[in-house]
């Protein structure tokens, strides 16, 4: 661990202790622990489920009522394994944490939440997602089971690899599988090129996000596609998002989708294109709002299907 006058030299007033002397940090460790103030993280992981759950109405011409339930339990189900999800990486990283600048301040790292407590917490998180998954059909919560290797082992990979983003990915964007069983229609074909899909785009964002972080991690020994990939970055995000927008379009081919989705998705890629070119890998502010931005970008897509299953239900496609 870098000794804690590195951290101040590096931070200056957002030090270690002005996180610790914080009374609202003090008040709200819980809600830190599971990044109730980051909400972005809980979005990422919503979004591939809303488009799933919406392009399986679609298919099905499912009433309204059941795709607002499924996409109420997809809400609180991300909220909830998000937040799990942190706790495991907080417990796990408490040390790397407590040596880079953006996370120095976290509960753990801070000295503000004990393993003990958070273990406990993490057990009554998991305890709920359980109870989501379980409100789910059989089929469903035996798929979404299958994930929790991916979601308990994911912080122990950015120590061994400098593709941590593949674990993150794989786990963070099974809604896009899970959506469609779900509502009760298997088709793997959809299934499959949505979920490959939804894993190139976080890949994307995510090494981005990675960027933010990079100069802090060489130093702590933390690895990631931003230090892999260094100054190919972009070129490689390009062809990730090529991809991603690619198997996109073949799912909404597949799914027999209408002109919202197929419209949404060319603005996405616009969307994509633009974040790739702009965003400055070398400065951790613009890091961090094109990462951001990838929420709007995620739900227009949402938005385009959910014309589209408007439409179909209104007769109209």
């Amino acid at each position: 661990m870098l000794p804690l006058r590195f951290i101040n030299a590096r931070i200056g007033l957002r030090s270690a202790t002005s996180y610790i002397l914080n009374p609202q940090a003090i008040s709200l460790p819980y809600a830190q622990l599971m990044r109730l103030d980051k909400p972005v993280g809980t979005w990422l992981l919503f979004i591939p489920g809303t488009w799933a759950i919406t392009m399986a109405a679609y298919s099905s011409s499912a009433p309204i009522s059941q795709t607002l339930w499924m996409l109420t339990l997809f809400g609180a189900g991300s909220l909830i394994m998000r937040g799990a999800g942190c706790t495991i990486n907080d417990i796990c990283d408490r040390k790397l944490d407590a040596q880079v600048e953006r996370t120095v301040g976290r509960p753990i790292a801070s000295g503000r939440v004990s393993i003990p407590q958070a273990s406990t917490f993490l057990a009554s998180q998991m305890a709920v997602g359980f109870g989501i998954l379980y409100a789910l059909p059989t089929d469903c919560y035996l798929l979404g089971c299958a994930s929790l290797p991916l979601v308990f082992t994911y912080p122990l990979f950015k120590r061994f690899t400098y593709y941590p983003q593949v674990v993150l990915s794989a786990c963070f964007t099974w809604a896009a599988l899970l959506g469609f069983p779900a509502m009760g229609v298997w088709d793997w074909p959809v299934m499959g090129s949505l979920y490959s899909s939804c894993f190139l785009w976080c890949m994307t964002y995510d090494t981005i996000y990675a960027h933010q972080d990079k100069k802090f991690d060489v130093l702590a020994g933390i690895k990631s596609t931003a230090l892999a990939w260094g100054d190919k970055t972009k070129p490689i995000i390009t062809g990730l998002s090529v991809g991603q927008v690619g198997l996109l379009t073949t799912a909404g081919v597949l799914n027999g989708m209408g002109p919202g989705f197929f419209a949404a998705v060319g603005y996405a890629s616009y969307r994509l294109a633009q974040m790739i070119y702009k965003v400055d890998l070398d400065n951790p502010e613009d890091c961090w709002m094109w990462f951001v931005n990838n929420i709007s970008t995620g739900q227009y897509i949402w938005a385009g299907a959910t014309v589209d299953y408007a439409l179909r239900l209104a007769g109209f496609i």
